[in-house]
């Protein structure tokens, strides 16, 4: 059995980034990562541009300008200005070349024809220069930037519509379990509704991942190695829950050892979730989660995100880890180290109750897990613990 460390250094160092490249729509192209530098293909801003509502000034020693003419956003004419003149101009306008420094309205006083000035103001000032933000030819972003809303907007505003961006990983989830039916059907005495599937695909689509697909497979071993064949050849990664333990109808080890899956680490000191085997067969990586919910997704929020964040070359490897202080008492039963669902508020945390390995109710409610080491037997109000935070 390893520890919870050695199992995250594993799964650190075994995973492997695709670095593949797929073209993305700009606009779809969102929580993807590039894969090469994009270059500016024009200067932004295109022209100089007024930052502000007010005149654009060719400016000279006195208060006093010349009103001649006016520029809003979007217009294209060029107006000279002599020195003493001034146009009216507004947010985002071009500035005409002769000018060489706006003051804002509230600063200003207009008859029409000439305005007056409160004081003097610096050459070019408020005035965006051309290229401020980038200019042609130079790197807009560098290969390896996540794609945020904003980042979207920017490579847009510069005309570009398309990206080269590290592919995502196809992935497939496996459910195992004679025992497991679908949400909507009767539930007949000794069957119980299958949620795994459509809890980590949730979780995974929060994430930005989509190509994935679900597998069903009834404990028979013939069928157990058949789909974990299939799946583990024509996908990137693999996630299987349940069947992973030593029943006599737990198959899923032993299909994978037939199929000769590399095996990294099987069972972890850890609760919720020892029964963990994490592995690989050329590519494709391979984890087999426990099948009780809360124990799955708990492995999923410490172990396979850190392998799709290395899939997509990212640095930010493990989810974020804080110290906070506990507004609850909690003993620990037994000497493995715990993952305690609990809600994170401004500094504090509180345990929950219900931490059972079987029971998602408490899930439900948590936006942490509280990370309970083996030494930590008791967690007293006032304590300073560690908390990991859950994707929202």
């Amino acid at each position: 059995m390893i520890s919870i460390s050695d199992a995250i250094s594993t799964v650190k160092e075994k995973g492997n980034p695709l670095l593949k490249a797929t073209t993305k729509l700009v606009e779809k192209a969102g929580g993807y990562v590039l894969f090469k530098d994009i270059y500016s293909p024009i200067n932004m801003p295109p022209f100089r541009q007024s930052a502000m509502d007010g005149y654009a000034l060719n400016l000279h020693d006195d208060l006093s300008y010349k009103l001649i003419g006016e520029v809003k956003a979007g217009d294209s004419h060029q107006l000279v200005l002599k020195k003493g003149e001034a146009v009216r101009i507004f947010t985002g306008a071009p500035v005409p070349d002769a000018a060489n420094g706006i003051m804002i309205q509230e600063k200003v006083k207009s008859d029409g024809s000439f305005i007056t000035i409160e004081h003097q103001i610096s050459v070019e000032h408020n005035i965006r220069p051309l290229g401020e933000q980038v200019k042609a030819g130079d790197i807009a972003l560098k290969k390896g930037t996540k794609l945020t809303p904003a980042a979207i907007g920017y490579l847009i505003s510069l005309g570009i519509t398309t990206v080269s961006v590290f592919k995502k990983p196809s992935i497939a989830i496996v459910t195992t379990g004679n025992e497991l039916i679908e949400a909507g059907q009767d539930l007949t005495y000794g069957k119980i509704y299958e949620s795994n599937s459509k809890m980590l695909l949730s979780a995974l689509y929060s994430l930005k991942y989509y190509d994935v697909s679900i597998h069903k497979v009834e404990d028979i071993y013939d069928k157990t190695v058949g789909t974990l064949n299939t799946v583990i050849n024509n996908n990137d990664l693999v996630i299987i829950t349940g069947g992973i333990s030593v029943g006599d109808y737990d198959f899923v080890g032993k299909a994978l050892k037939e199929l000769e899956v590399e095996e990294l680490f099987y069972k972890v000191k850890q609760k919720p979730g020892k029964p963990l085997f994490y592995g690989k067969k050329g590519d494709t990586q391979i984890f087999a989660l426990p099948g009780n919910p809360a124990a799955a997704l708990s492995c999923f929020y410490v172990y396979v995100y850190i392998s799709l964040q290395n899939m997509m070359n990212r640095d930010d490897l493990e989810l974020p880890r804080i110290e906070a202080k506990s507004i609850s008492h909690f003993e620990k039963k037994g000497d493995r180290p715990q993952f305690l669902k609990a809600i994170y508020n401004e500094g504090n945390v509180e345990i929950l109750e219900g931490q059972n390995s079987s029971m998602l109710q408490t899930f439900a409610l948590s936006n942490a897990l509280v990370y309970a080491p083996e030494t930590v037997l008791k967690i007293e109000k006032g304590d300073a613990i560690e908390v990991i935070l859950l994707p929202v």
